[in-house]
């Protein structure tokens, strides 16, 4: 895998692309039998970074053994509980293998774009804020652009843009997790996970 991969999440196969990119990188990963955990960081407290959550919202109900997902819309991972859940994943799972979900303002040219990186991201950089780098392989979506007054950008960053990035992430993964493992989930799945997972269906 090359060391990073550029997205626009408005062309048309960029969810095929994702979960190329992630079958080619983790499939090795499952094979060495280790867990991996999709941590999704953000907040429903604002529109520009809700993506993490929102993603993880979609993939809910999308766990697999050795396949695990932290942060969501109702439990979201943000600021003041990074560095536990960091804690908790690294005590609870033996060498998990951490892709890390966020969102990120950069340059305008970029909106909208994802990025796959193998390198950790900066939780809350924008924001100046001293939190744990996290990641063994990074996904962030450009939500909107850099520059000054960060935190009021984050805050009127439009919800599509957004929820266009999250579709995006969220089925890119759910399609490699398909391809890699399968449809068996750990569980017996109820009416309504058949059903959330239904919204998650690609049309190709």
């Amino acid at each position: 895998m090359k060391e990073k991969f550029i997205l626009d999440s408005r062309e048309s196969n960029s969810i095929i692309k994702l979960r190329d990119i992630l079958y080619e990188e983790l499939n090795p990963i499952i094979k060495e039998n280790r867990p991996i955990i999709f941590l999704c960081i953000g907040t429903d407290r604002s529109t520009g970074d809700s993506m993490g959550p929102l993603v993880g919202d979609k993939l809910k109900f999308l766990i697999r053994d050795k396949i695990y997902l932290y942060g969501n819309l109702e439990y979201p991972i943000h600021a003041k509980n990074l560095e536990s859940t960091i804690k908790e994943i690294n005590s609870e799972y033996i060498n998990p293998f951490i892709v890390a979900i966020d969102a990120c303002l950069g340059s305008i040219q970029n909106v909208g774009k994802i990025f796959i990186e193998k390198k950790p991201i900066n939780p809350g950089s924008a924001m100046n804020k001293n939190l744990p780098s996290v990641g063994d392989l990074s996904i962030t979506g450009i939500v909107n652009i850099s520059g000054s007054l960060e935190f009021m950008v984050l805050q009127n960053t439009r919800l599509h843009v957004v929820m266009t990035l999250a579709d995006v992430i969220s089925k890119g993964i759910y399609h490699f997790i398909l391809k890699s493992v399968g449809g068996h989930k750990k569980k017996n799945s109820s009416n309504d996970t058949n059903n959330a997972l239904n919204t998650l269906e690609l049309n190709i």
